[in-house]
């Protein structure tokens, strides 16, 4: 077969030519799903020859030709597989897909010949065993020590058979992986629930009204139409509000039922290879089962941490749901509805219990949390934080309408970065929320600026009103941005979110703490029709139902996270029957049926997606301990904006990537490890 002949492709091909855009911005709307392939073929090809030139260089190894010249290449790549990466999750299309489909297991190849290069490992590898005499600057040995774990973990020291099988598993992994998120993306688009009559629409606030009435248009129905799709942003409003007990149930089941159906879309095959795949990897490498091999590169360390965590959780949630529960059921008899009560029935019930116990419910909140208002919030406390200033850019090309960019500013007026803001869930988004960039933050060469965005899921309205939950979402997406805006590094592989998977929640977590803080909401949050501030007592409301309800929300997540490591603790050779599998570990655990699991495996696109949160569910409980701790540090000053205790937070913290290691960062922000009891305090799971 012929090799590509790049220049003949860069005269046509937006993705190689120079990017001359504003911010140096992805040429959106020259892009077509048939220029990656060729795009990949050429930048693949050139970062290879990166590589073979740093591998044979007659001189010998040093930092400055080995570690810094691999941190500096690939730029075209990375730069396409960053645009590839965010478009397939953000604005897909079929045509997209199948593109995805085909690249899956040759991008997956590519990263394996990189860490498979024996020439360039060698290099790497003689530098690592002499570091100590290296006399490198702190952030200089990071890198060296991290790049060298990332070879060996990718396989770098294996050899003969054992090489040549790690990347055919690599390969297939990426595959799977990608099978199994278009599965659990089809079936969410399938799901439409029209509410056809007055009586469908029983119990549902106005603004529950108005975002299945906006999904309705939009899906053709008729302007006097409604409909409800699987978006978590109207499922769960909807399971809260809805009178309609059958409706609830059908919205649930088809929640959880996600990749769980016979057929083209079925995700539990695809998740039992993966599982089979990785238990392989793990095997490989030397690892009893893939939770170990994990957990080598986690704050963690190993299994045993983890479950203790959980558990000092586990036991005392179901303790206290209980409670709940009795709660719950007296509330069922008093409207007439039936018990035991079901998992369908526990928002529904509960929020009837809130606005009982005190005098409040998420209709009487949401009218003060418009989606401006509250974009402005979080872009006021970065500003008291951190010195940030968000100046809104007009006119620029983005991938979709409803994307929305910002320049970020210093207090000086100095750029810091692009962030750019898609906040509404479509058909050709990915559910959930995240945060991602189109360029890292470097200090290299005069350094490049990044650019960040967040991905919300919310219903879009006019105006678009927020739950409290979805607050705490859009503040949670944004402290993963300024993570990754305010990173301060000389190497890329350091900047921003690079960090370990149980320390990249901190800064997301920490940042929803000023959600609740009463001077922010007494600022942004207002009427979106009067204007009128929220009066004090409905914040005195919310701040004393910020506990309620928690033992669910904790046993909602940590059933799945006690599943997730007990799944990723199998050994090599084990035969998974996912649904068999969930089903008894659901018994073992004793889930309550009332309440059940945020994620079922079938759909569990955090562990099969992609490795990323594979035996790590566990990490936002982990980091939740770290930020309750760490927001201590601002309330014992007495100021949730404390000058010092910013200072402190943006040199340890956020700035910092993965310029140092985590536990170390936080002593040196906090004065001492964390303690656990913030967070059950946090949850209401310890009160003393």
């Amino acid at each position: 077969m012929n090799q590509p002949n790049p220049v003949s492709r860069t005269s046509d091909n937006p993705l190689l030519a120079d990017w001359l855009t504003a911010y140096g911005l992805p040429p959106f709307d020259l892009v077509r799903p048939e220029h990656f392939e060729d795009a990949f073929d050429v930048a693949m090809a050139a970062q290879r020859a990166e590589l073979d030139a740093i591998a044979n260089q007659a001189e010998p190894p040093t930092f400055a030709n080995t570690l810094a010249a691999l941190d500096q290449c690939g730029r075209l790549y990375n730069r396409i597989e960053l645009l590839f990466g965010n478009l397939t999750v953000s604005e897909t299309s079929a045509e997209l897909q199948a593109v995805q489909r085909t690249m899956a297991p040759r991008l997956a190849a590519h990263e394996n010949a990189i860490y498979m290069h024996a020439g360039l490992f060698a290099r790497v590898d003689g530098l690592y065993r002499q570091r100590q005499q290296l006399a490198l600057a702190a952030q200089d040995l990071r890198l060296l020590e991290r790049v060298h774990l990332d070879f060996v973990r990718a396989g770098a020291q294996l050899s003969g058979e054992a090489r040549q099988r790690y990347g055919a598993v690599m390969q297939e992994l990426a595959a799977q992986c990608t099978t199994f998120s278009q599965n659990v993306l089809a079936d969410e688009n399938s799901f439409l629930l029209e509410l056809k009559t007055q009586a469908d629409l029983a119990g549902l606030p106005p603004f529950v009204r108005e975002a299945t009435h906006t999904v309705a248009v939009q899906r053709g129905l008729g302007e006097n139409s409604h409909a409800l799709t699987l978006s978590p942003s109207l499922t769960e409003p909807f399971l809260s509000f809805s009178a309609r007990r059958d409706l609830r149930e059908t919205v649930w089941r088809a929640r959880a039922l996600r990749g769980a159906h016979e057929g083209a879309t079925d995700n539990r095959p695809v998740a039992a290879r993966i599982m089979a795949l990785r238990q392989e990897q793990a095997q490989l490498l030397g690892y009893a089962n893939y939770a170990d091999y994990e957990l080598v590169d986690r704050m963690a360390g190993n299994t045993a941490a983890v479950l203790k965590l959980l558990n000092q959780a586990w036991g005392p949630a179901k303790a206290k749901a209980q409670e709940d529960r009795l709660a719950l059921t007296a509330m069922a008899h008093d409207l007439g509805e039936p018990s035991p009560i079901e998992a369908w029935d526990w928002r529904y019930l509960a929020e009837k219990v809130r606005a009982r116990k005190f005098d409040l419910d998420d209709a009487e909140l949401k009218p003060y949390f418009t989606l401006d208002n509250m974009i402005a919030a979080m872009f006021d406390c970065a500003r008291r934080l951190f010195g940030l200033h968000f100046v809104e850019q007009h006119g620029l090309s983005l991938y979709h309408p409803d994307v929305r960019a910002w320049e970020v500013q210093s207090a000086d007026g100095t750029q810091v970065g692009l962030f750019l803001g898609d906040n509404f869930a479509r058909p050709s988004k990915r559910s959930g929320a995240w945060m991602s960039i189109f360029r890292s933050q470097s200090g290299h060469q005069g350094g490049t600026l990044p650019i960040v965005i967040n991905n919300n899921n919310f219903a879009k309205a006019s105006p678009t009103l927020l739950s409290f939950e979805d607050v705490k979402t859009l503040f949670h997406e944004f402290g993963h941005g300024l993570h990754g805006l305010l990173s301060q590094v000389r190497h890329e592989r350091l900047a921003g979110t690079n960090v370990l998977r149980d320390y990249v929640e901190l800064p997301s977590q920490l940042f929803e703490n000023w959600a609740l803080e009463r001077e922010v909401l007494q600022r942004h949050a207002r009427h979106f029709q009067t204007g009128e501030a929220m009066q004090l007592a409905l914040l005195d409301k919310l701040h004393a139902a910020r506990r309620f309800n928690q033992a669910w929300a904790t046993l909602m997540y940590t059933g799945p996270a006690l599943i997730d490591m007990a799944l990723h603790s199998l050994p090599h050779g084990t035969r998974v029957d996912i649904a068999e599998f969930e089903a008894e570990q659901c018994r073992l655990l004793d889930v309550p049926q009332d309440i059940g699991l945020r994620h079922h495996l079938s759909h569990f696109q955090h562990l099969f997606a992609g490795s990323g949160y594979a035996a790590g569910y566990y990490v936002y409980m982990w980091a939740e301990v770290l930020e309750a701790d760490a927001y201590q540090a601002f309330s014992e000053t007495g100021n949730a904006f404390d000058e010092s205790t910013a200072r402190r937070l943006l040199l340890q913290i956020y700035s910092a990537g993965n310029s140092q290691e985590p536990a170390q960062a936080f002593r040196n922000f906090r004065g001492r490890d964390p303690q656990v009891e913030a967070m059950l305090r946090k949850r209401g799971l310890l009160t003393n």
